[in-house]
């Protein structure tokens, strides 16, 4: 269990941040910009669950959340041993599979999409598009970091099977009330 007594250790203050082994970064690095953009994302579905107060999908999203700390944990965590441990927290692919088995049974009471769809409909369906482009900005921050350090596949995997669940979601929200906004192209020529 994590126990905190102290938020501020002064050790960042030269621009540097620790990792699980000891080892420490530039706060610029890829590996710091993958970790932030992990945090970023989970910030936005925590907003979204604020619109869903009622919803059976805030327990999803919370239960993301956590997946999404773990993600964090296995980020920063460098090495190419990516077996979790009881001192290493990895993403594994029994996480992925479940993010699809949510898929799927979202999926079931939609409609097939006949157009692109616009960011929006509901409130909540807004919050969870931002939390989605948010997840795809940590997707593409988690593979320049795979294209310079070794980096779990079940997380990459993890991370693009999130973005697809999120966007599901938005539809079976917006099902659920407004609609789907539908993209119109050419509408302004």
């Amino acid at each position: 269990m994590v126990k905190l007594n102290k938020i501020y250790t002064r050790t960042g203050d030269a621009g540097t941040t620790g990792l699980v082994d000891g080892s420490r970064l530039p706060k610029h690095a890829a590996r710091m910009e993958a970790i932030g953009a992990v945090d970023e994302a989970n910030s936005a579905i925590g907003l979204a669950v604020c619109a869903l107060p009622d919803s059976p999908h805030a327990a999803t999203l919370t239960r993301i959340q956590n997946d999404l700390f773990d993600l964090g944990a296995d980020l920063a965590t460098p090495g190419d041993d990516f077996t979790p441990s009881e001192m290493m927290l990895r993403i594994v692919p029994a996480q992925a599979t479940w993010l699809e088995a949510e898929i799927d049974a979202l999926n079931e009471d939609l409609a097939p999409l006949t157009s692109f769809i616009l960011p929006g409909g509901s409130e909540a369906a807004a919050r969870v598009h931002v939390a989605r482009a948010a997840t795809r900005r940590a997707e593409r921050a988690m593979t320049a970091l795979a294209a310079e350090a070794p980096t779990n596949p079940a997380a990459l995997a993890y991370v693009n099977r999130l973005s697809d669940f999120l966007f599901v979601l938005t539809r079976a929200i917006n099902a659920a009330g407004s609609g789907d906004v539908l993209w119109v192209p050419g509408q302004n020529r």
